[in-house]
């Protein structure tokens, strides 16, 4: 009896060890070997693999549609943010505030922009972090961006004065080749408006805020021969004119002035 019961074990065992063989798949030295093996339409249990960006099939060009689309979505609004504006980052200055636990920081940024053809505007922003204080300063300066007429498209027609408080500005005209003769926030002004010959004087102030609204104070002033002909009913010839030379000179001077 004891005998027989051994044969019967026996032979279970070796069936059950025959069966295991047969269902255990062959092991793969490598992960090419078992990427190569795997069926490319099933995954590690014989069910249809599914991509992360499509229901199912394979991971080809639908895997991960749904990041791709969102890179679309973000190169498209950088292409449309980027429209010419010149933006440039003046001044940030930090502050605290002292608060039961520690210390509260905060940011504000002072950014000036132009179209680098005559527009230009500046705006300040303030956040908890630089650069959402910047993303507000650039808004706010898109916003309330003015245009100066400019001579020959380089340089002031005219010099002016302006001031903001204790800040003054001289701001004069220069011939060609002169190059921007300003420090600080007045050469980021005149950088992103255009101007390629001009020379300036600031006195009274360094405080950037104060340095750039009387620059602007001075640039609105600012005024061209075509509109003061249009404003006084006159040709620009005429107003050209007066200073003793030809009528064929100020005629090509007329031609060659540009707002």
């Amino acid at each position: 009896m004891m005998a027989d019961e051994n044969k019967t074990e026996e032979a279970v065992t070796a069936e059950t060890e025959t069966a295991v063989t047969n269902e255990q798949p062959a092991v793969a030295d490598t992960p090419s070997e078992a990427a190569a093996n795997q069926d490319p339409a099933q995954g590690a249990e014989g069910e249809p693999r599914r991509g992360r960006g499509g229901r199912g099939g394979e991971r080809g060009e639908g895997g991960r549609g749904r990041g791709r689309g969102r890179d679309d979505r973000r190169n498209n609004r950088r292409e449309e943010e980027d429209d010419g504006i010149i933006e440039k980052l003046v001044h940030i200055n930090r502050v605290s505030k002292t608060v039961k636990g520690g210390k509260r920081f905060g940011f504000a940024a002072l950014v000036v922009v132009g179209d680098g053809s005559g527009r230009v505007g500046f705006g300040k922003g303030k956040a908890r972090e630089v650069p959402e204080a910047i993303q507000k300063a650039t808004a706010a300066a898109r916003k309330k961006m003015i245009r100066v007429p400019l001579k020959e498209g380089r340089t002031l027609h005219h010099d002016g004065n302006g001031r903001f408080g204790a800040g003054k500005v001289t701001v004069r005209t220069a011939p060609p080749g002169t190059g921007i003769i300003a420090g600080g926030p007045m050469r980021a002004v005149f950088e992103s408006l255009g101007v390629a010959d001009v020379v300036t004087k600031s006195v009274g102030t360094s405080n950037p805020y104060n340095m750039i609204r009387a620059t602007f104070d001075a640039l609105q002033d600012q005024t061209s021969p075509k509109s003061v002909a249009q404003r006084r009913g006159k040709k620009v010839a005429d107003l050209l004119g007066r200073g003793g030379a030809s009528e064929a000179e100020a005629e090509a001077d007329a031609a060659a002035i540009a707002e």
